[in-house]
């Protein structure tokens, strides 16, 4: 679904900073070889996530599914320079293509790449963040919430993708459909939890942005 028009999603990137070189090529190669790549973030929206990070200049980025690395790539250049990113996503046919652009970025060693169940490793993760981005599972996206927020530092901003959901959010709701339920509920959950403020922005498939307080 095109909340907006594709000549006017043309227009806005065309005056958008453009893609770093590297990404560029990633974002070539996951079209070349992966199935279902308009689950990449992409060119506008990356830049977002870029700007972002750049405006909370985070030490430590958490990221809930990693697909082949695009967003985490554009979140890690606003990461401070002694900075670390946790990426995790259960997915291994794609860890090859996720290590080799993270070896070519300027955060080599710095980006950490997690294969498995996000709810098991994000306890194992002895850390305060800044800044998380949840792009994976919908149907855990309030468990995921709910096991961040105390990790997060006051004042850390949590990113929640997808969470418009090609529009499903205004239709009928499909009893079988819980992805669908689950986001329904989370965008209630977020918008008034005290301990978060939050705006939802209407960016690709809606970007909620919650401030830790």
């Amino acid at each position: 679904m095109h909340f907006i028009s594709e000549e006017l999603e043309n227009y806005v990137e065309q005056h958008s900073q453009n893609e770093p070189e590297l990404l560029v090529k990633l974002f070539k190669e996951t079209h070349q070889k992966i199935l279902q790549p308009r689950m990449l973030s992409g060119h506008f929206q990356g830049r977002v996530l870029s700007m972002l990070s750049k405006i909370i200049n985070p030490k430590n980025i958490l990221e809930i599914g990693t697909y082949t690395g695009y967003a985490a790539l554009c979140l890690a250049e606003g990461m401070q320079k002694e900075g670390t990113l946790d990426t995790i996503d259960v997915k291994e046919e794609l860890v090859s293509i996720q290590q080799k652009y993270f070896d070519l970025s300027p955060w080599k060693g710095q980006i950490f790449a997690h294969l498995g169940d996000a709810l098991e490793i994000i306890p194992t993760l002895n850390k305060k963040y800044d800044l998380v981005f949840i792009d994976a599972d919908k149907e855990n996206y309030i468990n995921y919430f709910n096991m961040i927020v105390p990790m997060m530092n006051k004042g850390g901003i949590i990113l929640s993708d997808n969470v418009l959901w090609s529009g499903k959010v205004l239709e009928e709701l499909n009893p079988k459909d819980m992805s669908t339920k689950i986001l329904l509920e989370y965008n209630q959950i977020v918008n008034n939890d005290a301990r978060v403020e939050t705006v939802l922005l209407p960016i690709r498939d809606g970007l909620t942005v919650s401030r830790v307080l």
